[in-house]
Protein backbone atom coordinates (compact mmCIF):
# COMPACT_ATOMS: atom_id res chain seq x y z
CA UNK A 1 0.00 0.00 0.00
CA UNK A 2 2.86 2.38 0.78
CA UNK A 3 4.39 1.74 -2.68
CA UNK A 4 1.05 2.43 -4.37
CA UNK A 5 0.64 5.67 -2.43
CA UNK A 6 4.14 6.76 -3.45
CA UNK A 7 3.41 6.05 -7.12
CA UNK A 8 0.21 8.06 -6.96
CA UNK A 9 2.08 10.98 -5.40
CA UNK A 10 4.73 10.84 -8.13
CA UNK A 11 2.10 10.82 -10.92
CA UNK A 12 0.31 13.73 -9.25
CA UNK A 13 3.49 15.82 -9.17
CA UNK A 14 4.17 14.98 -12.83
CA UNK A 15 0.69 16.10 -13.92
CA UNK A 16 1.05 19.35 -11.99
CA UNK A 17 4.45 19.94 -13.56
CA UNK A 18 3.24 19.27 -17.15
CA UNK A 19 0.20 21.58 -17.02
CA UNK A 20 2.23 24.84 -16.74
CA UNK A 21 4.41 23.69 -19.64
CA UNK A 22 1.36 23.21 -21.88
CA UNK A 23 -0.04 26.55 -20.78
CA UNK A 24 3.26 28.26 -21.59
CA UNK A 25 3.45 26.54 -24.98
CA UNK A 26 -0.08 27.62 -25.90
CA UNK A 27 0.56 31.18 -24.77
CA UNK A 28 3.83 31.32 -26.71
CA UNK A 29 2.19 29.99 -29.86
CA UNK A 30 -0.54 32.61 -29.59
CA UNK A 31 2.05 35.33 -29.11
CA UNK A 32 4.11 34.19 -32.10
CA UNK A 33 1.04 34.11 -34.34
CA UNK A 34 1.04 30.34 -34.98
CA UNK A 35 -2.59 29.23 -34.78
CA UNK A 36 -3.49 25.56 -35.01
CA UNK A 37 -6.44 24.70 -37.30
CA UNK A 38 -9.57 23.84 -35.35
CA UNK A 39 -11.49 22.24 -38.24
CA UNK A 40 -12.31 22.17 -41.94
CA UNK A 41 -15.29 23.95 -43.44
CA UNK A 42 -16.81 23.21 -46.84
CA UNK A 43 -18.68 26.14 -48.36
CA UNK A 44 -20.95 26.17 -51.40
CA UNK A 45 -21.57 29.52 -53.02
CA UNK A 46 -24.92 30.32 -54.53
CA UNK A 47 -25.09 30.23 -58.33
CA UNK A 48 -25.35 33.67 -59.88
CA UNK A 49 -26.70 32.46 -63.24
CA UNK A 50 -28.13 29.30 -64.88
CA UNK A 51 -24.79 28.88 -66.69
CA UNK A 52 -23.05 28.30 -63.33
CA UNK A 53 -25.59 25.60 -62.47
CA UNK A 54 -25.06 23.76 -65.77
CA UNK A 55 -21.30 23.98 -65.34
CA UNK A 56 -21.54 22.42 -61.88
CA UNK A 57 -23.71 19.60 -63.24
CA UNK A 58 -21.17 18.95 -66.01
CA UNK A 59 -18.36 18.71 -63.45
CA UNK A 60 -20.42 16.31 -61.33
CA UNK A 61 -21.15 14.11 -64.37
CA UNK A 62 -17.48 14.14 -65.35
CA UNK A 63 -16.42 12.97 -61.88
CA UNK A 64 -19.05 10.22 -62.05
CA UNK A 65 -17.76 9.07 -65.45
CA UNK A 66 -14.18 8.98 -64.16
CA UNK A 67 -15.25 6.75 -61.28
CA UNK A 68 -16.90 4.39 -63.79
CA UNK A 69 -13.88 4.33 -66.14
CA UNK A 70 -12.57 0.89 -64.98
CA UNK A 71 -16.01 -0.61 -65.57
CA UNK A 72 -16.16 0.97 -69.02
CA UNK A 73 -12.77 -0.53 -69.88
CA UNK A 74 -14.01 -3.97 -68.90
CA UNK A 75 -17.32 -3.64 -70.76
CA UNK A 76 -16.20 -2.13 -74.07
CA UNK A 77 -12.72 -3.57 -74.72
CA UNK A 78 -10.97 -6.90 -75.17
CA UNK A 79 -9.99 -7.10 -71.49
CA UNK A 80 -12.70 -9.57 -70.44
CA UNK A 81 -11.91 -12.25 -73.02
CA UNK A 82 -8.15 -12.10 -72.43
CA UNK A 83 -8.39 -12.32 -68.64
CA UNK A 84 -10.86 -15.24 -68.69
CA UNK A 85 -8.68 -17.19 -71.14
CA UNK A 86 -5.64 -16.65 -68.91
CA UNK A 87 -7.66 -17.95 -65.97
CA UNK A 88 -8.63 -21.09 -67.90
CA UNK A 89 -4.97 -21.65 -68.80
CA UNK A 90 -3.87 -21.49 -65.18
CA UNK A 91 -6.55 -23.97 -64.11
CA UNK A 92 -5.74 -26.29 -67.01
CA UNK A 93 -2.07 -26.36 -66.05
CA UNK A 94 -3.01 -27.04 -62.43
CA UNK A 95 -0.40 -24.64 -61.06
CA UNK A 96 -2.78 -23.29 -58.39
CA UNK A 97 -1.78 -19.62 -57.97
CA UNK A 98 1.07 -19.42 -60.46
CA UNK A 99 1.23 -17.11 -62.35
CA UNK A 100 -0.32 -14.81 -59.73
CA UNK A 101 -3.57 -13.04 -60.49
CA UNK A 102 -1.81 -9.66 -60.48
CA UNK A 103 0.52 -10.74 -63.29
CA UNK A 104 -2.31 -12.16 -65.39
CA UNK A 105 -4.35 -8.98 -64.89
CA UNK A 106 -1.36 -6.84 -65.89
CA UNK A 107 -0.78 -8.93 -69.01
CA UNK A 108 -4.46 -8.67 -69.93
CA UNK A 109 -4.38 -4.90 -69.42
CA UNK A 110 -1.37 -4.30 -71.65
CA UNK A 111 -2.66 -6.66 -74.34
CA UNK A 112 -5.90 -4.67 -74.21
CA UNK A 113 -3.91 -1.47 -74.75
CA UNK A 114 -2.16 -3.10 -77.71
CA UNK A 115 -5.42 -4.26 -79.30
CA UNK A 116 -7.46 -1.12 -78.60
CA UNK A 117 -4.80 1.46 -79.57
CA UNK A 118 -6.04 1.87 -83.20
CA UNK A 119 -9.60 2.43 -81.95
CA UNK A 120 -8.52 4.98 -79.34
CA UNK A 121 -6.33 6.80 -81.88
CA UNK A 122 -9.29 7.11 -84.20
CA UNK A 123 -11.46 8.44 -81.37
CA UNK A 124 -8.77 10.98 -80.48
CA UNK A 125 -8.33 12.18 -84.07
CA UNK A 126 -12.01 12.33 -85.02
CA UNK A 127 -13.66 13.46 -81.78
CA UNK A 128 -11.38 14.61 -78.96
CA UNK A 129 -8.97 16.85 -80.87
CA UNK A 130 -11.71 18.65 -82.87
CA UNK A 131 -13.68 19.18 -79.67
CA UNK A 132 -10.63 20.59 -77.86
CA UNK A 133 -10.03 22.91 -80.83
CA UNK A 134 -13.71 23.98 -80.54
CA UNK A 135 -14.46 22.87 -84.10
CA UNK A 136 -17.40 20.64 -83.07
CA UNK A 137 -19.93 20.67 -80.26
CA UNK A 138 -20.07 18.28 -77.32
CA UNK A 139 -22.93 16.31 -78.87
CA UNK A 140 -21.05 15.92 -82.15
CA UNK A 141 -17.91 14.84 -80.29
CA UNK A 142 -19.88 12.14 -78.47
CA UNK A 143 -21.40 10.86 -81.70
CA UNK A 144 -18.08 10.83 -83.57
CA UNK A 145 -16.26 9.29 -80.61
CA UNK A 146 -18.64 6.38 -80.22
CA UNK A 147 -18.52 5.41 -83.90
CA UNK A 148 -15.13 3.60 -83.82
CA UNK A 149 -16.06 1.92 -80.54
CA UNK A 150 -19.39 0.74 -81.95
CA UNK A 151 -17.63 -0.63 -85.02
CA UNK A 152 -15.17 -2.58 -82.88
CA UNK A 153 -17.83 -4.02 -80.59
CA UNK A 154 -20.19 -4.90 -83.45
CA UNK A 155 -17.39 -6.79 -85.23
CA UNK A 156 -16.94 -8.97 -82.12
CA UNK A 157 -20.65 -9.39 -81.34
CA UNK A 158 -22.54 -12.41 -82.61
CA UNK A 159 -25.78 -12.11 -84.54
CA UNK A 160 -27.73 -14.15 -81.99
CA UNK A 161 -26.64 -11.93 -79.10
CA UNK A 162 -27.49 -8.77 -81.03
CA UNK A 163 -30.91 -10.16 -81.93
CA UNK A 164 -31.55 -11.18 -78.31
CA UNK A 165 -30.94 -7.75 -76.81
CA UNK A 166 -32.74 -6.01 -79.65
CA UNK A 167 -35.82 -8.08 -78.82
CA UNK A 168 -35.42 -7.50 -75.07
CA UNK A 169 -35.12 -3.76 -75.57
CA UNK A 170 -38.18 -3.72 -77.84
CA UNK A 171 -36.32 -2.29 -80.83
CA UNK A 172 -35.96 -3.63 -84.34
CA UNK A 173 -32.70 -5.26 -85.41
CA UNK A 174 -30.63 -2.63 -87.20
CA UNK A 175 -28.39 -3.44 -90.14
CA UNK A 176 -26.42 -0.24 -89.58
CA UNK A 177 -24.42 -0.63 -86.38
CA UNK A 178 -24.22 3.15 -85.90
CA UNK A 179 -27.97 3.25 -85.35
CA UNK A 180 -27.76 0.70 -82.50
CA UNK A 181 -27.76 2.26 -79.04
CA UNK A 182 -24.96 1.57 -76.59
CA UNK A 183 -27.50 0.27 -74.07
CA UNK A 184 -28.18 -2.58 -76.53
CA UNK A 185 -24.73 -3.06 -78.04
CA UNK A 186 -22.69 -3.21 -74.82
CA UNK A 187 -24.54 -6.14 -73.12
CA UNK A 188 -24.62 -8.03 -76.44
CA UNK A 189 -20.88 -7.48 -76.77
CA UNK A 190 -20.29 -8.68 -73.20
CA UNK A 191 -22.26 -11.90 -73.73
CA UNK A 192 -20.36 -12.55 -76.96
CA UNK A 193 -17.04 -12.02 -75.19
CA UNK A 194 -17.96 -14.50 -72.46
CA UNK A 195 -19.07 -17.03 -75.08
CA UNK A 196 -15.84 -16.75 -77.07
CA UNK A 197 -13.71 -16.85 -73.91
CA UNK A 198 -15.32 -20.12 -72.81
CA UNK A 199 -14.87 -21.58 -76.29
CA UNK A 200 -11.16 -20.75 -76.19
CA UNK A 201 -10.95 -22.12 -72.65
CA UNK A 202 -12.39 -25.44 -73.81
CA UNK A 203 -9.77 -25.69 -76.57
CA UNK A 204 -7.03 -24.91 -74.05
CA UNK A 205 -8.24 -27.60 -71.65
CA UNK A 206 -8.26 -30.43 -74.23
CA UNK A 207 -4.50 -31.19 -74.56
CA UNK A 208 -3.92 -30.91 -70.80
CA UNK A 209 -6.93 -33.15 -70.15
CA UNK A 210 -5.42 -35.78 -72.46
CA UNK A 211 -2.16 -35.64 -70.49
CA UNK A 212 -4.05 -36.10 -67.21
CA UNK A 213 -5.96 -39.10 -68.59
CA UNK A 214 -2.81 -40.77 -69.96
CA UNK A 215 -0.91 -40.29 -66.70
CA UNK A 216 -3.83 -41.61 -64.62
CA UNK A 217 -4.20 -44.68 -66.87
CA UNK A 218 -0.48 -45.47 -66.74
CA UNK A 219 -0.34 -45.13 -62.96
CA UNK A 220 -3.40 -47.37 -62.56
CA UNK A 221 -1.90 -50.02 -64.84
CA UNK A 222 1.34 -49.98 -62.85
CA UNK A 223 -0.55 -50.34 -59.58
CA UNK A 224 0.62 -46.97 -58.24
CA UNK A 225 -2.78 -46.01 -56.89
CA UNK A 226 -1.31 -44.23 -53.86
CA UNK A 227 0.68 -41.81 -56.04
CA UNK A 228 -1.35 -38.67 -56.90
CA UNK A 229 -1.54 -38.32 -60.69
CA UNK A 230 -1.06 -34.54 -60.36
CA UNK A 231 2.51 -35.03 -59.13
CA UNK A 232 3.39 -36.72 -62.42
CA UNK A 233 1.13 -34.84 -64.85
CA UNK A 234 2.07 -31.33 -63.67
CA UNK A 235 5.74 -31.53 -64.79
CA UNK A 236 4.65 -33.11 -68.06
CA UNK A 237 2.10 -30.37 -68.74
CA UNK A 238 4.65 -27.66 -67.95
CA UNK A 239 7.18 -29.35 -70.25
CA UNK A 240 4.59 -29.62 -73.04
CA UNK A 241 3.59 -25.97 -72.62
CA UNK A 242 7.19 -24.74 -72.69
CA UNK A 243 8.22 -26.88 -75.69
CA UNK A 244 5.15 -25.73 -77.63
CA UNK A 245 6.03 -22.07 -76.84
CA UNK A 246 2.63 -21.78 -75.23
CA UNK A 247 2.65 -18.11 -74.24
CA UNK A 248 3.56 -16.96 -77.74
CA UNK A 249 0.95 -19.20 -79.36
CA UNK A 250 -1.75 -18.10 -76.93
CA UNK A 251 -1.04 -14.37 -77.22
CA UNK A 252 -0.91 -14.58 -81.02
CA UNK A 253 -4.23 -16.46 -81.09
CA UNK A 254 -5.88 -13.95 -78.72
CA UNK A 255 -4.73 -10.92 -80.72
CA UNK A 256 -5.73 -12.48 -84.04
CA UNK A 257 -9.15 -13.41 -82.65
CA UNK A 258 -9.98 -9.68 -82.51
CA UNK A 259 -8.89 -8.97 -86.07
CA UNK A 260 -11.80 -10.85 -87.61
Amino acid sequence: MKKIARLLLVFGFLILAVQPVHAAASSSSSKSGLALPMGVQVKFDAASSPKDVSQSIKILLLMTLLSLAPTAIIMTTSFTRILIVFGFLRHALGTQSSPPAQILTGMALFLTLFIMTPVWKQINEEAIQPYVAEKITQEEAWELGTRPLKTFMARQTGASEMKLFSELSGTSLQTDVQKVGLETLIPAFMISELKKAFQLGFLIYLPFLVIDLVVSTVLMSLGMMMLPPMMVSLPLKLLFFVLADGWTVMVRSLVQSFSG
